[in-house]
């Protein structure tokens, strides 16, 4: 009885936190906190401090690279490739989005170019919904893709907590593959969804008043093609690039690493956590000096300031997740390890919807990895899923699904008349499900 009032606790901040965004769920869930240890009786658990400064070195960086001008540029050829064959821009643009995604960290980057999806898609005639809802998702997507961005770093540092032996390129050699094949399928399901414009009652009725046909076919964003930028812009974005792939090289090569003893005096590397801290927070101080990134500007970036919100998110309901796991461990063990040991799916489920209840991957891999290894689930099993870690398109609440929708001028893009049949779900489902088979038979392949 007292399992099951705790997680009501659990379950009930939760829902509660993410009505009020990142921050508020932090806060919120300082509630199950003083409830669990006050009341319920117990003991406090560990927030992830590791994990935490992880993430704040990251998007530190992240800020500098976008105070710098690099992202500038980055969308710059991503406008560029999208322009270059615009009848084939619902394959395109997800793939666009889910590149900018791995290589930022960020899926807010996605905000800058739904308009020129837009823009491409209505000029050629083809319905916005098929390039624009895919595109959502698969920006999505590319965040369990990552080495940058806050679920992937969250997951490696739980995974390297462990002891498990999985590096940063062992995690990215099964996610990317495996998101970029479910970018795949979603954009070709998209290519035909929904009716033609011409043949769309709806859409025509609308357009039949000029100013609406005015407003639909309008000039929707300034090009950057062709515009010139200081090459400072182009060295932001070379260091950052070169960096990441300092990580990944690091990471699948740890007899580079400094080596220094451990409790027992035998010599191991030094943590890739701390590494990629390390060299995270050195690519800010070469943009700074090397790009004229001005350090004042670095806190009001967008993607700094995100960040942000996603490591108070994660200090707070990891702290709360921990306490509960925890004090019930060995219950969990029990339940868990025989359930997913019989039907590994379960975990993918799990994960899953987790991720929609918390509408963030990052807060979803704080609550579920270090749970799931705590309880004993194979760490292969985690690493066979990462892509289930993406649930929150489920329900069309997250910032860049609403987005998407405000962008498509023409109306297609839209939340349906049950909810739940909205213009992302099958992309969506449709992506996640794909990448999770492919991931598991990578990962089992591979490991």
């Amino acid at each position: 009885m007292e399992v099951f009032l705790g997680f009501v606790v659990l379950f009930a901040c939760l829902l509660v936190g993410v009505r009020h965004g990142g921050i508020g769920l932090a806060v919120v869930s300082s509630i199950g906190l003083i409830v669990y240890v006050f009341i319920f009786g117990y003991k406090p658990g560990s927030p992830p401090i590791g994990v935490m400064l992880t993430i704040l070195a990251v998007v530190t960086c992240a800020g500098f690279l976008q105070t710098s001008g690099g992202l500038t540029i980055m969308l710059k050829y991503a406008e560029a490739f999208l322009r270059s064959n615009p009848k084939r821009i619902t394959i395109y643009a997800p793939i666009t989005t889910w590149l900018l995604t791995v290589l930022c960290g960020t899926g807010h980057v996605v905000y800058t170019v739904f308009p020129i999806i837009y823009d491409i898609a209505i000029k050629e005639g083809i319905r916005p919904e098929r390039p624009m809802a895919v595109a959502s998702v698969s920006s999505q997507m590319g965040i369990s893709a990552s080495p940058v961005s806050v679920a992937m770093v969250s997951m490696a540092g739980f995974l390297a907590a462990a002891n498990a032996p999985f590096t940063v390129l062992n995690l990215l050699s099964v996610s990317i593959p495996a998101t970029f094949c479910g970018v795949i399928v979603a954009a070709l399901w998209s290519y035909r969804r929904g009716k033609d414009l011409e043949n769309d009652p709806r859409f025509q009725e609308f357009i039949s008043d000029p100013e609406n046909k005015q407003y639909v076919y309008g000039d929707s964003t300034e090009s950057l093609i062709g515009k010139s930028f200081p090459k400072s812009y182009y060295r932001a974005t070379i260091i950052f690039l070169v960096g990441i792939l300092v990580i990944a090289l690091l990471g699948n090569m740890p007899s580079l690493l400094p080596h220094f003893p451990n409790a027992k005096g035998a010599m191991k590397p030094i943590s890739m956590t701390v590494v990629i801290q390390m060299v995270m927070l050195l690519l800010g101080a070469l943009m700074m000096f090397l790009c004229k990134a001005d350090a004042r500007k670095v806190g009001g970036s967008q993607v700094f300031r995100s960040g942000v919100v996603a490591v108070v998110s994660v200090y707070g309901v990891a702290w709360m997740a921990d306490t509960f796991f925890s004090n019930h461990m060995a219950l969990l063990k029990d339940v868990l390890v025989t359930a997913v040991a019989t039907y590994p799916a379960l975990y993918a489920l799990c994960t899953f919807f987790t991720s929609k209840l918390v509408n963030s991957q990052g807060a979803c891999v704080a609550i579920i990895v270090p749970m799931a290894l705590n309880a004993g689930v194979d760490p292969l099993i985690i690493v066979s899923f990462i892509p289930a870690i993406y649930g929150y398109f489920f329900l069309p609440t997250y910032p860049s699904d609403l987005a998407c929708i405000n962008f498509d001028r023409s109306g297609t893009t839209r939340i349906g008349k049950y909810v739940l049949n909205h213009s992302f779900m099958i992309p969506g489902l449709l992506g996640v499900f794909t990448g999770s088979c492919v991931a598991y038979v990578i990962a089992h392949i591979l490991f």
